[in-house]
């Protein structure tokens, strides 16, 4: 097969859809692997190294999607890129179609196959390709907040771990999920106190068992939410619904509750965001305030770190890119569930029920 990597255009994305080491393994399995010149330069890869791994550099990202039977790419396509997509190509990325109506059609007219990462899901009912970016997002978000609680941003002036005779910052994580209790994880390793809340008692009962007793639990429902936001510094929004749009936790109304200056970093802005108000930014201009509530919802969090990312990405996505290559995505979805799973569009018809509620669609099969 003859797979493609190109160079990723989205505001501020310097990851890339493999590693020198992932294309050397396509091109020892007889893979003909064509990656676009510099991509992998934002990661920390030359074009030197693709080539000592085997990889044929093309000049344009055009030539790459022509010359592809399988596009393997970290974003989705941007509408830049929505006319170099061709019928029958396997792409092969993060899409996060519930999001994105314009991104939905454009892919349903393309006739492509999409496969999507974050609805890859195994056995277990775990995401295994989403899961290595949520786990990096998760701990970026507490990095971010702390930055943007600093007051030259506008926020409310508070280090995270406070000092000696000092009270810590207050932290609240929604969802107890990969991202959440990352979160957490970073949080209460600042020394900050933590609040995590959930509907999924199981996983309370998990944060329990191996946080330290900075780190508190509560049912998420909300009288809770609107109690904690009105004394927390920070606000995490780590809920997923897969392959569906988030729910709107947080509303515009209860902004007013919040003290000014506090932070809130939703990282479900790929998936629409569980705050009201959330709208995506990029690196560029991360930020915006809404009633003195600073608001961090950069949509690809994980770019800022790209070699961690790109590495962390290919680990786990490449035993699936293999399988693809290997045997064709028809077989490959035939006898693998978990691909099976990330299937969101095949030539022209939405198959993944979540999307096609999404849109007021009706799901087809593939």
């Amino acid at each position: 097969m003859t797979v493609g990597v190109p160079k990723e255009i989205k505001n501020n994305e310097s990851r890339v859809g493999m590693t020198p080491a992932g294309v050397y393994e396509l091109v020892k399995n007889e893979h003909t692997v064509y990656l676009q010149s510099s991509a992998g330069e934002g990661s920390g890869f030359s074009d030197a190294d693709y080539k000592k791994a085997g990889a044929i550099i093309l000049d344009t990202i055009g030539q790459v999607y022509a010359m592809s039977e399988m596009i393997v790419k970290v974003k989705e396509p941007i509408e830049e890129e929505y006319a170099l997509v061709q019928k029958d190509q396997v792409v092969f990325t993060y899409f996060h179609f519930a999001s994105s109506q314009r991104l939905t059609k454009a892919m349903i007219d393309s006739k492509a196959v999409c496969i999507a990462y974050e609805t890859v899901e195994d056995e277990e009912g775990t995401l295994p390709l989403l899961t290595p970016m949520s786990e990096v997002a998760g701990r970026m978000a507490i990095q971010q907040g702390a930055k943007y609680l600093e007051k030259p941003v506008k926020g409310r002036g508070v280090l995270l771990g406070g000092v000696p005779g000092v009270a810590p910052g207050k932290v609240l994580v929604l969802g107890a999920g990969v991202v959440g209790i990352q979160a957490a994880k970073m949080a209460a390793g600042l020394g900050a106190h933590v609040t995590i809340l959930d509907i999924n008692m199981k996983r309370l009962r998990y944060v329990n068992d191996v946080m330290p007793p900075h780190v508190v639990t509560e049912f998420s429902n909300e009288f809770n939410i609107r109690k904690h936001i009105q004394d927390h510094d920070l606000i995490i929004g780590g809920v997923l619904l897969k392959g569906a749009k988030a729910p709107n936790l947080i509303t515009k109304d209860m902004l007013k509750l919040m003290r000014p200056g506090t932070v809130i970093v939703d990282v479900a802005v790929d998936q629409g965001g569980c705050v009201e108000t959330t709208r995506p930014t990029t690196h560029e201009d991360p930020i915006y305030i809404i009633d003195d509530v600073v608001h961090y919802s950069v949509a690809n969090m994980p770019g800022a770190v790209p070699y961690t990312s790109t590495m962390a990405l290919t680990n786990v996505t490449l035993p699936y890119v293999l399988s693809l290559a290997n045997s064709g995505w028809e077989k490959a979805v035939a006898n693998d569930t978990a691909l099976q799973n990330g299937l969101n569009i095949v030539k022209g018809k939405v198959v993944y029920e979540e999307i096609a509620q999404a849109f007021g669609m009706e799901a087809m099969m593939a």
